[in-house]
């Protein structure tokens, strides 16, 4: 029987759930996710508690609050200006507070999502924050296959 590992490549179904019990990622209803354990797809406090579970495991997990998803940072909340998103977005495009907008790395190779906080005459505010930063999350987990 395997184990997981670090480095694993693993098939899985997975729920995760916010602090109110709501799910925000759920595959138990559809196909199973696959992911390879150290790339990212998990946050790393998600994957050191799958590390030696065997598989076909079934397991539950709480995490209290900013340790799946870091702590707040008030530094990730950002004022633009309007002038600048009508630049490089959408021309025209309108805002609403809860939007979710992508923005691109300064590379130009990735982007990152913002969400609107509040609306200004000439800017918005986003918060650059995972949204399950600072909240306590529940991880379940069935491990189908471990490579």
């Amino acid at each position: 029987m395997n184990h997981v590992q670090p480095g694993s490549f693993l098939t899985l179904h997975y729920r995760l759930t916010g602090p109110d019990g709501t799910d925000v990622v759920n595959t138990f209803d559809d196909k199973p996710a696959t992911l390879s354990l150290g790339t990212g797809q998990l946050a790393p406090a998600i994957e050191r508690h799958l590390i030696g579970l065997p598989e076909g495991a079934h397991e539950a997990f709480d995490l209290e609050a900013g340790t799946a998803f870091g702590e707040r940072n008030p530094a990730l909340l950002q004022r633009v200006k309007r002038t600048l998103l009508q630049e490089f977005g959408d021309e025209g495009a309108a805002y609403g507070l809860g939007d979710v907008v992508r923005f691109p790395t300064p590379d130009g190779q990735g982007s990152y999502a913002g969400v609107v906080r509040e609306l200004g005459a000439d800017w918005l505010l986003f918060d650059f924050n995972h949204p399950l930063a600072g909240r306590s999350v529940r991880f379940e987990v069935q491990l189908l296959g471990v490579l």
